[in-house]
């Protein structure tokens, strides 16, 4: 039924923005636990994130990872923007800096640069939502450091497509 669920969510998604654009990440199924090395439990490193068909127009991406089950509101994980249209995937570890190769990093929940992992409170498990927006935009004309707010009122009336991966962890 699960599986039935993600399939369906899958193609309402892809159907309502008319293309094939998707990302996803080799280090966990979608719906599936993230391992340990890429929460605050392990080394707190990035996982590998890839995409593919984005709209031919594309000129920059932007990705953002949060976690809507946080105690207190969505709790941002990682900010990354002004990603050129020319790139398909951020490696595993990404480095940590404001800016790596032209690509800025913004401040997430935590008060740190780039990313930073699961780390939920004990209990039941959080969906951890890594969202890419392909964007008309070759920048969004923000320094680093950014705060979500600000890069998502950025892209405003300027995204193309948005595509969706999701994970979950659980602290014990």
């Amino acid at each position: 039924m699960f599986r039935f669920l993600v399939f369906l969510t899958l193609l309402i998604f892809s159907l309502s923005y008319g293309n094939d654009f998707s990302v996803r990440s080799p280090a966990f199924d979608y719906g599936k636990p993230i391992p340990i090395v890429y929460t605050c439990d392990g080394k707190d490193i990035s996982p590998e994130i890839i995409w593919a068909h984005p709209p031919a127009n594309t000129k920059s991406f932007v990705l953002i990872m949060d976690d809507p089950d946080a105690p207190f509101g969505t709790f941002t994980h990682w900010v990354v923007y002004d990603i050129p249209a020319s790139v398909n995937k951020l490696p595993e570890n990404f480095p940590k800096k404001p800016v790596v190769d032209g690509i800025k990093q913004g401040i997430n929940d935590f008060g740190r640069i780039g990313y930073g992992g699961p780390c939920p409170p004990p209990g039941k498990p959080h969906r951890y939502f890594i969202k890419l927006y392909a964007t008309d935009l070759k920048s969004v004309n923000l320094p680093p450091k950014a705060a979500k707010s600000q890069v998502l009122k950025a892209i405003q009336g300027h995204i193309l497509s948005k595509a969706v991966y999701m994970g979950i962890y659980k602290r014990k």
